[in-house]
């Protein structure tokens, strides 16, 4: 079975990431998870491995409001890591946010997959996690 190789978790909610992680693990859909508290720690992560696609993420869910760099400033600096010739990255927005103006300005930021307000049931992160990996492997 073809897995998602790598999953990103950038949320500052230590509740949201630690429920997403299980949930993600148990799925056995997702070979590694790892979990960021703000925007700078996870850009800092693509910066040092941009050339390097085998270190990189197929998924990032990001929060919005975060400490330190929020997801509004991780989005403008990923888009000039141009790191879409190493691999391609589907960003998921998981945010609490029902701002339709947050939703629309999200979904039309060319590098976000969608917008996913929540609370993140475990139904919707398991289908969101199909869809990428029968992206991978069309047979899927």
């Amino acid at each position: 079975m073809n897995k998602v190789h790598r999953l990103f978790i950038v949320d500052d909610d230590n509740l949201f990431t630690h429920i997403t992680s299980l949930v993600v693990g148990d799925s056995d859909l997702v070979e590694e998870v790892k979990v960021y508290s703000n925007g700078k720690e996870v850009y800092d992560y693509l910066s040092v491995h941009q050339d390097t696609p085998e270190k990189l993420p197929d998924v990032i869910l990001l929060d919005l409001s975060m400490p330190i760099m929020d997801g509004w400033g991780f989005l403008d600096k990923f888009m000039k890591l141009k790191l879409n010739a190493a691999k391609e990255i589907e960003i998921y927005i998981c945010s609490s946010s029902i701002s339709p103006e947050e939703i629309e300005k999200a979904r039309s930021i060319s590098v976000v997959s969608d917008y996913i307000i929540k609370p993140l049931t475990s139904k919707k992160l398991i289908k969101m996690i199909e869809e990428v990996r029968g992206k991978e492997d069309p047979n899927q």
